[in-house]
């Protein structure tokens, strides 16, 4: 018995021994670290200065989070914030603050993953950090279902769209000095948003951050002297300011409720209530959607970027909207257009810091028409950024020469053309243009019209039968590009005199004594009268009792008619041409391409009859006589009229005496080789020099010159050119 006793003992005492061993080697691989920082919850019950915190997250239900595992940052509000927050808030303690109040409080301050300070200004990407890009997070708050109108709604969480099993999640801003060095922002733009408050080089909203990275088990904290309640987004803020009621309801006119049925049962879970529960969308056609709390990608990409809504006040934004709908009266009779290119006029897709005001372009690529001193309000808000103003940011689709077109229902069909062709271009504020309007009546007076069962152009001759496709639409976009001209120095400001000017199609359009007229007027002997004037931000308009039209007429039909009204200066080269080969029996030129621009340098008579005398082109009898053979027989006689005429036609170029070509340009005629050959221009206003081969001049007579032809100008010259060939 003894022996067995105490073979007992021995074998209790080698077990207590192995046990007490193998529990040390567990706890020293399992075991809680020495040195590790307790969790959240007890850090800060350690620290003995956040009672009033420690007692909102007892009420919010969050102790348990913050007591175990996990990984978290939180902006913590000490006791001496609290402080505050009751005195302004006319709370009498910790006690005091409901639990709905409690919640927001700590899950807004309640940030997913756990940041330092120099990490919380790296953007994170699926690429890795992107150093000193960010200022928001995403918090653990977010808002859910409200009453508005009604019904039950829930925010959308995409532009136009909503996602399931995204709670729309609230960002909270921060603001550390090596972002705003990095962005090349100041102390002045966190400021300028908390006038209030003083920047420290790390802030988190108003408030300031005492004591940084302050490690815990499941995260980091960061000591904040003020109570961050919640921002309100975009939208909230608007809704909340009687100011911009009127923004508000322009904006609520392009939103829709659709019952979600997900979101409903969610709700009826949490409340017992069996309301229909509406997601409230947007237009898709806005720049963002004002309660959209993500970014463009719904993922980390607000912590980077932010929208940016700018709201002009209910009286400037009034008298505004009298303007660009004093022919359409509302909205709702205007095109759909004209009230969303308003909003999207004052949304920029960035945020958009006081410092880059001036150069960062809303959604409609337009920067700031507005300047910061018409600034009445700005917050920074969970979704973007806030402006309040007393000016309307004018859109360039109402200053410039296109709305004239656009805000007017006489001319739908203009704006119809502008949209497919021009719009872009003549919305440039930069420069300056002359926009001659086509009214709807004038267009359909004239053939042409829009199809809407057939989504085409179409054009009726006169005692003809309409034609749909490609063809009325070329025709439509000549007419539309010939009324459209580009005069950076006003050349068109004045009609009283006269003058010739490039429409934006390379045709030209002629001007006197206050009418206008195009080629296919001046072969109709009619020119348009000008009935009123408007002037844009850049540019002006001219409303007219017509339409600038095309020529159909080729060239050498414009010649014969020179030759028949003026014959002394165009005659003789008429005469050569036609005994030509260049000469067809349609009047076309040989050589010559439909649709290809050229210049026609004709000599005179007198300039004729020195070629003759000078062999340049065959003569009747002794050639010192200046007779010219309009009918040679030698093949070589007939070889130089081609060549001398193909000389006097520029290739592919229209030139006119007004300042603006010059150079080289080159000719129809072609050496032995098949080389270019060429004449160079000096181009001055009224006064345009020719060079040829030789580097002998020529003049063009301006006053018998600029004739239109089609896709051509026809010019007078006081010398004719020489050409070297070979």
């Amino acid at each position: 018995m003894k022996s067995s006793l105490r073979g007992l003992l021995c074998f209790l005492s080698v077990l207590l021994l192995f046990t007490n061993c193998r529990k040390k080697e567990w706890d020293d691989y399992y075991g809680r670290p020495e040195g590790l920082a307790d969790p959240i919850y007890q850090q800060l019950q350690a620290r003995g200065n956040f009672n009033s915190l420690l007692s909102c997250i007892d009420r919010s239900g969050y102790k348990e989070t913050l007591s175990k595992g996990g990984f978290w940052t939180f902006f913590a509000p000490n006791d001496e914030a609290f402080k505050k927050f009751f005195q302004e808030n006319n709370i009498k303690d910790a006690a005091s603050v409901d639990s709905v109040t409690a919640r927001k409080i700590v899950t807004y301050g309640l940030v997913y993953n756990a940041y330092r300070k120099d990490q919380l200004s790296s953007y994170q990407t699926a690429a890795g950090p992107d150093t000193n890009q960010a200022y928001k997070r995403k918090t653990v708050y977010y808002d859910f279902v409200y009453s508005e109108n009604g019904r039950k709604v829930i925010a959308s969480n995409r532009n136009g769209s909503y996602v399931s099993n995204d709670n729309n999640n609230k960002n909270i801003p921060y603001f550390i000095d090596k972002f705003l060095s990095m962005q090349h922002l100041s102390a002045a733009d966190y400021t300028f948003f908390y006038p209030g408050a003083t920047f420290t080089g790390f802030n988190v909203a108003d408030a300031s951050v005492v004591t940084a990275d302050i490690a815990a088990e499941n995260g980091i904290i960061h000591e904040t002297d003020k109570v961050v309640l919640p921002l309100q987004n975009l939208e909230q803020y608007l809704s909340s300011k009687p100011d911009y009621s009127e923004f508000k309801s322009l904006l609520d006119k392009l939103v829709t409720y659709i019952s979600n049925a997900d979101v409903t049962h969610r709700n009826q879970a949490l409340t017992g209530l069996a309301d229909s529960v509406y997601v409230k969308l947007y237009s898709a056609s806005l720049a963002f959607s004002p309660n959209n709390e993500n970014y463009f990608l719904a993922s980390t990409d607000s912590q980077t970027g932010g929208w940016t809504l700018v709201v002009p006040s209910n009286a400037e934004l009034k008298a505004y909207e009298e303007t660009i709908l004093k022919y359409y009266k509302t909205f709702e009779a205007a095109p759909p257009e004209v009230l969303l290119s308003l909003l999207n006029a004052h949304m920029w897709q960035v945020s958009l810091w006081p410092n880059t005001m001036s150069v960062l372009s809303n959604s409609q690529g337009e920067i700031p028409t507005f300047a910061r001193a018409d600034i009445i309000d700005k917050k920074m808000l969970s979704n973007g950024i806030f402006y309040g103003t007393n000016k309307v940011q004018d859109a360039n689709v109402f200053r410039s020469i296109y709305g004239k077109a656009f805000l007017n229902p006489q001319y739908s069909l203009m704006t119809r053309a502008l949209n497919a062709d021009l719009k872009f271009s003549i919305l440039n504020p930069d420069l300056k243009y002359t926009m001659f309007m086509m009214s709807d009546a004038n267009l359909r007076a004239a053939g042409y019209d829009f199809n809407s069962n057939q989504n085409a152009w179409q054009y009726t001759a006169p005692g003809g039968t309409a034609q749909y496709g490609s063809g009325p639409l070329d025709r439509m976009n000549r007419i539309l590009q010939t009324s459209v001209l580009l005069t950076t120095n006003g050349e068109l400001d004045n009609l009283s005199g006269e003058g010739i000017v490039e429409a934006w199609n390379g045709e030209y359009v002629r001007y006197k004594n206050n009418t206008v007229f195009a080629g296919g007027n001046s072969d109709a002997g009619t020119v348009l009268h000008i009935n009123s004037t408007e002037t844009a931000h850049n540019g002006k308009v001219y409303f007219t009792d017509g339409l600038l039209t095309f020529s159909e007429n080729p060239i050498g039909y414009h010649i014969e008619k020179l030759a028949g009204s003026d014959p002394d200066t165009f005659n003789s080269f008429y005469q050569y041409l036609k005994g030509s080969t260049l000469w067809t029996a349609t009047k076309d030129i040989l050589g010559t391409t439909p649709g290809t621009f050229y210049t026609v340098l004709i000599p005179t008579n007198a300039a004729i009859s020195d070629a003759v005398k000078q062999g340049w082109l065959p003569a009747v009898g002794d050639a010192s006589a200046g007779v010219p053979d309009f009918a040679p027989v030698s093949e070589l006689d007939k070889e130089k009229v081609i060549k001398f005429i193909n000389y006097h036609i520029l290739n592919r170029n229209t030139v006119v005496p007004d300042g603006k070509k010059s150079g080289a340009f080159e000719t129809l005629l072609k050496t032995i080789d098949g080389n270019l050959t060429f004449i160079t221009v000096n181009n001055q206003r009224n006064n345009m020099e020719l060079r040829d081969g030789f580097n002998n001049s020529a003049v063009v007579n301006t006053a018998r010159s600029n004739n239109l032809s089609n896709r051509a100008v026809i010019h007078s010259i006081d010398h004719f050119l020489k050409y070297n060939d070979q």
